[in-house]
């Protein structure tokens, strides 16, 4: 088999996770008979500095007819703001209709919780985000800028298919995993926008017989519970906002942000989806040789899980979790490897 890849190594440390990822890929492609046909695009701040744009007008359409995108991060605030560095990342979601985010919280085997009393026995879970509307699309304005009257105005848009699509692929998670499911609302305070997701999940539920616990909860209610409770989660599917919140506290749960793997999915299989580190660009230690390239990698992980490349998936988190139980580190979690040797520890155990 052989899959068209899109490289997208961006800013920061995300050519440099980016270079370990890809050394994983070609060597478990090597090992399981897969051929990957990778094309790099040079894009961000590095693309901004030549010609005064962060990607070419026709970025999209260079994308479109790949199988899927691998990123390393994008962004340098201090030469550019981050509403801007973004763009051209929140333009691919919804152009290319990736309006599930998944990122997973699993606190692999030899590392510490930052949780007293907590092991990886009790930090297994996965954030479905929705990933194409509410607060984050582009609805708004500011007036009177500059003045003491200034206003600023962005509204969320919630539509009954989005919430009920993202409720579905949730669901069909859910039957994959151990059949728990938690929906994050805030129907409390919020009587439009969430009392509808309350509505939809009301009126789908009987739809999953399989899936046996399904509850929602309010978004600071999660935020509590992911700290006290993190083992009563399994699936837990959140609005845009509320599901960028929880994943970031999922990743310092699952060890860190250095370890915490996402994907931007197309489940039709109509437009290629994104896989990418949680992590930012960290332009401070860019270049340096001493980032964590796991969530990279273990975002390649879940892009082979994509392409049904299951096997290799499976080989590749093995691997990781291998190298870290043998005391394999970067300096984010206590220990001295560069970014490169986190890389050969990961390629020893394939």
């Amino acid at each position: 088999m052989k899959f068209k890849i899109a490289l997208y190594p961006g800013d920061g440390i995300g050519p440099d996770v980016l270079t370990q990822a890809e050394r994983v890929m070609y060597r478990v492609g090597e090992l399981q008979g897969i051929a990957f046909d990778c094309t790099t695009f040079n894009w961000g701040m590095d693309h901004w500095s030549k010609h005064g744009q962060l990607v070419p007008a026709d970025f999209l359409a260079q994308l479109k007819g790949m199988d899927a995108i691998l990123l390393g991060a994008v962004g340098w605030p201090d030469i550019l703001p981050d509403h801007e560095t973004l763009a051209p990342l929140v333009e691919i979601r919804q152009s290319f209709d990736q309006y599930a985010c998944v990122r997973p919280a699993r606190l692999c085997r030899g590392l510490d919780s930052v949780l007293a009393g907590r092991s990886h026995n009790d930090i297994d879970f996965v954030v479905v985000r929705e990933n194409s509307e509410g607060e984050y699309i582009d609805n708004g304005g500011r007036f009177k800028q500059g003045s003491d009257d200034e206003v600023a105005v962005q509204t969320a848009v919630h539509t009954r298919k989005g919430v009920e699509r993202i409720l579905r692929y949730a669901f069909e998670l859910s039957e994959q995993r151990r059949g728990r499911l938690t929906m994050v609302t805030k129907s409390n305070a919020l009587k439009y926008s969430y009392v509808m997701w309350d509505d939809v999940l009301a009126d789908i539920r009987g739809d999953y017989p399989d899936v046996k616990e399904v509850s929602k909860m309010h978004c600071d209610a999660a935020v509590m519970n992911f700290v006290r409770h993190p083992n009563e989660f399994d699936v837990v599917v959140a609005s845009n906002l509320f599901g960028d919140l929880l994943t970031d506290l999922g990743g310092i749960l699952g060890g860190g942000l250095g370890l915490a793997p996402s994907c931007n999915v197309n489940p039709t299989n109509e437009f290629p989806s994104m896989f990418e580190p949680v992590h930012g660009s960290a332009p401070d230690i860019a270049g340096q040789g001493i980032a964590n390239p796991i969530a990279c990698v273990l975002s390649l992980a879940m892009m082979l899980d994509h392409l049904q490349c299951g096997v290799a998936s499976e080989s590749i988190r093995h691997a990781v979790e291998t190298a870290l139980l043998n005391g394999s580190k970067t300096p984010d979690l206590g220990g001295d490897l560069t970014t490169e040797q986190m890389g050969d520890a990961v390629l020893a155990q394939l």
